[in-house]
């Protein structure tokens, strides 16, 4: 006798539908797992055993061959137990219900019969949909991520003796419907624990960090150390927008992959902040079983490099295809996966190794040291770089001075650039286009630059000797500028301050040393 149910498999952030047969023979009574199972997956028939006897479930006392077809795809999920069992079941016709083709199971099982969560579940469920699979069996502890995700039938299982009795139709188990994917508890957002009025000065610093997050941009800030670099960017997340729906989604199935609490729903803007002694795979992603990194973990937030010359020249260099496409691909032998890799890069720098180069205090560094600490970030990565910002050191008489809460400038920030993140969505046509995703056509035909603008651009190109690209991140800086002036065209004083963002500190202090 045999049977067949299905399950899903991921690739990436897709996912591929897996056919589990099962073929009970006579023989020595054996579970045998097939179709190029790893060991996470063959170890599956302790589970089985256990799980059938602690559930008084009768498991066969047969040849169980279970084959997992496609047998030429690599199988490392545990999430293809609870199918599995479901499959013995058939076999041997202990249930009269059958799981249709548009039927997905996924579940791990424990030795106690529970059906435990498994990893992923939101990217698997997305790919049974596109997929035409419309019924889903999935562990319950994974039903508040599974909610997220619209137009399903979703039955959450606890145990395995639950679908046994469900299947027979002796004690049916709850369908949900989720509709339009919104069925999700309302969540408080957490207070900030950093905000503007917590930083002394730097008007211009904050400024900037307006800038970019109503836009998008990437930041560097650079200064010596303790003039509060750091600070300023972890203020970010505080003025940036909640998470929309859909960004939701594609977070929590991202932290999902990669991270151990891989059950819960992320209902914030992530804010990463890797050491500068962290791996290349561990900021790119990849590994043996590829899992996504921190430029991905970052994606619809923040990825805040602090001290960027001290890491490694690969990390950095990884950053370029994501700042520009905001994806990463990892190419492994076995495998080439695509991460998304959308985020808003903060990073901060000091002038030279001591950090003083520059600044009214001794510089104890030699000029050869100077120059391959600056050169440790490429031109290139310069290049991809939208806004840069020299902190300077504040007086200490006002360091603690005391701030009323009614002078905290961080909720009406936060306003303008929720209203400018309306007004590119309008542009756009879509939410997750934002005036620094903007190509070379969308500047020329959206851009909407002065006559008089556009020669005071050419001009100052000209005598900064800046790249193409510098010049065309120059027009999207002052286009979110414009933005939040509530001006429809670009003007003269909107490019003048997104000329003043250019690179004049790194660069330009290599050239004099």
């Amino acid at each position: 006798m045999s049977a067949r149910v299905q399950s899903l498999i991921d690739v990436g952030l897709s996912g591929i539908i897996i056919d589990i047969e099962c073929h009970l023979s006579n023989g020595l009574p054996a579970v045998v797992i097939i179709g190029f199972a790893n060991k996470a997956v063959d170890e599956a028939k302790e589970r089985l055993r256990s799980a059938f006897a602690t559930s008084n479930i009768q498991l066969p006392k047969k040849r169980i061959t279970l084959n997992l077809a496609p047998a030429d795809l690599p199988k490392d999920s545990t999430g293809f137990d609870l199918p599995m069992a479901v499959a013995i079941m058939q076999a041997s016709q202990q249930v009269k219900e059958k799981p249709d083709d548009k039927t997905i199971i996924i579940g791990e099982l424990g030795l106690d019969g529970s059906v435990r969560a498994v990893r992923g579940i939101i990217g698997k469920l997305l790919a049974g949909r596109e997929q035409g699979c419309t019924t889903f069996y999935i562990p319950a502890a994974n039903l508040k991520q599974a909610l997220l995700v619209p137009n399903i039938t979703i039955i959450p299982v606890q145990n395995v003796r639950d679908l046994y009795l469900h299947l027979n139709n002796t004690v049916k188990l709850k369908a949900i419907d989720t509709k339009d994917g919104r069925n999700l508890e309302t969540v408080d957002e957490a207070e900030p624990t950093l905000s503007l009025a917590d930083i002394i000065g730097q008007s211009q610093a904050k400024r900037a960090l307006e800038i970019a997050a109503a836009g998008g941009h990437n930041l560097l800030l650079n200064g010596p150390p303790g003039t509060g670099k750091s600070m300023l960017a972890k203020t970010l997340p505080a003025i940036l927008p909640p998470l929309s729906h859909e960004e939701m989604l594609e977070v929590t199935h991202l932290h999902s992959l990669a991270g151990k609490q891989y059950d819960q729903i992320v209902t914030t803007r992530p804010f990463r902040s890797p050491h500068h002694s962290a791996s290349d795979i561990a900021i790119i992603g990849g590994g043996q079983n590829p899992r996504p990194g921190e430029i991905s973990l970052a994606h619809r937030g923040v990825l805040f490099f602090d001290e960027l010359p001290e890491f490694s020249r690969p990390s950095i260099e990884a950053l370029r295809q994501p700042l520009e496409d905001h994806a990463i691909t990892v190419a492994r032998a076995k495998d080439s996966i695509t991460y998304p890799a959308n985020f808003i890069l903060i990073a901060t720098s000091n002038p030279c190794p001591c950090g003083f180069y520059g600044t009214a205090k001794a510089c104890h560094c030699l000029p050869h040291q100077i120059v391959r600490y600056q050169r440790k970030v490429s031109g290139p990565i310069l290049d991809r770089i939208d806004m840069y910002v020299s902190v300077e050191n504040i007086t200490h008489d006002k360091l603690l001075t005391p701030t009323k809460k009614a002078d905290d400038p961080t909720k009406d920030v936060s306003k303008r650039v929720r209203r400018v993140r309306d007004i590119q969505a309008k542009r756009f046509g879509t939410s997750q286009k934002l005036n620094a995703d903007m190509t070379n056509h969308d500047i020329k035909t959206l851009g909407k630059v002065s006559p008089e603008a556009k020669a005071f651009l050419d001009r100052a190109a000209a005598s900064l000797d800046i790249s193409a690209r510098s010049y065309m991140r120059a027009v999207k800086v002052a286009r979110t500028i414009a933005d939040l002036d509530g001006t429809d065209g670009i003007t003269l004083p909107h490019i003048s301050e997104a000329l003043q963002y250019r690179n004049h500190t790194m660069q330009a202090e290599t050239q004099l040393v």
